[in-house]
């Protein structure tokens, strides 16, 4: 699927352009989001460093962005925090 940018939303911006988003996904997993481009669509708003809670389709994530350049968003792996660690 692709990014609903409705359901992108930020949370902080600390002046020094970094930021903390917020993104829910009805219809994709973790391993969906967590390709390169998934972001694309919001290259011009988000930088290298950002952080990004995930609620996903099948659990809760957090994400930095690695790189961004010429329109292509990446980030590193999703950290899962959907299993019980107990």
């Amino acid at each position: 699927m692709a990014l609903v940018s409705a359901d992108f939303t930020l949370v902080n911006y600390s002046g020094n352009g970094f930021h903390i988003w917020h993104y829910k996904s009805t219809a994709d997993n973790l391993n969906d989001i967590d390709t390169a481009g998934y972001f694309n669509n919001k290259s011009s708003e988000i930088n290298v460093g950002d952080v990004i809670f995930i609620n996903a389709a099948n659990g809760f994530g957090i994400a930095t962005v690695v790189s961004n350049a010429s329109g292509v968003v990446d980030t590193g792996d999703i950290v899962s925090m959907t299993t019980d660690s107990r």
